[in-house]
């Protein structure tokens, strides 16, 4: 029987298990989804079908770099407590070296590589079985720097904010106190060349609204709306932002006076963008009562 693409799809949101385990399942059992589930769970690898729906939004992010390439990357689990566990950082530095050594360059790319006979998508899945929360892999990205430029890395409360900077010229102490300014600023740009005109003309608008509201006058809201756009560009622009370690200048002052610039930079922060469920203690106890 040949083994088509929804064949694969259905058993893995029956199961939750990973794409080539599923094909080798439906082949091994001729198609037959419900002989292909039982298959699975006698291998172990459909353990973590009941916690594939749970919402993994803890976990940690983690920096791997060798030579002039680098990778960053978020692993989530379903609690902080878990985050902490032994298990689980021996797994995301396993996860950092595996994309680290390969040329993966996003998410899928990298659940797709082997790691001893099998995908890292299936060394996840097994994790989640062992572990006893769903452990997900998010947000890879690789980072490739010329000779001569210098990478700048900081890890801050262990992994809960990661950073990864391309700086123009190697400088290890510039490029740590940039890395670190990044983790505590929070800046979503390099400079305003990188602002869109989209974010502008949205952000102008609500400027314009606000100062509309306040009731000036409106030759003083144009002059207003200038101002507060301004502080606003200042404020996600890593270059216009004052230095974490000295406020009384600029980013790009500090840069300046080591000659040095950014080219570029990643901040990751576990759970940003994973809507988290929110728990009803109440209605989960009453639930079990009635079982």
């Amino acid at each position: 029987m040949a083994i088509t693409a929804a064949l694969v799809k259905e058993l893995r949101e029956k199961t939750g298990a990973g794409m080539m385990d599923c094909k080798n399942a439906l082949e091994h059992t001729n198609g037959d989804i419900e002989a292909a589930v039982d298959y699975l769970r006698e291998k172990g690898i459909a353990k973590a079908a009941k916690k594939a729906g749970r919402i993994a939004a803890e976990g940690l992010c983690s920096v791997a770099i060798e030579g002039n390439e680098a990778v960053i990357f978020e692993l989530n689990s379903e609690t902080d407590f878990v985050a902490k566990n032994e298990k689980f950082t021996d797994l995301i530095n396993k996860v950092g070296l595996t994309i680290l050594n390969s040329k993966a360059t996003n998410t899928e790319e990298a659940l797709a590589l082997p790691v001893d006979g099998k995908t890292l998508e299936t060394v996840l899945a097994d994790a989640t079985a062992t572990i006893g929360e769903k452990i997900s892999l998010r947000r890879v990205s690789r980072v490739v720097k010329n000779d001569g430029q210098g990478f700048g890395s900081y890890l801050h409360m262990g992994g809960r904010i990661a950073v990864l900077a391309v700086l123009e010229t190697e400088n290890a102490d510039v490029a740590k106190d940039i890395a670190m300014h990044v983790a505590a600023q929070k800046p979503l740009y390099l400079d305003r060349t990188q602002v869109d005109q989209e974010t502008l003309e949205h952000e102008k608008h609500i400027l314009t609204q606000q100062s509309l509201a306040e009731g000036k006058p409106a030759n003083i809201v144009e002059k207003m709306v200038i101002g507060r756009l301004n502080k606003y560009l200042q404020d996600i622009c890593l270059v216009d932002q004052g230095f974490v370690k000295d406020p009384d200048i600029k980013v790009s002052a500090y840069l300046k006076q080591n000659q040095n610039s950014v080219l570029s930079f990643i901040r990751l922060e576990v759970g940003e963008g994973i809507e988290k469920k929110e728990e009803d203690f109440a209605a989960e106890v009453a639930a079990q009562v009635r079982k």
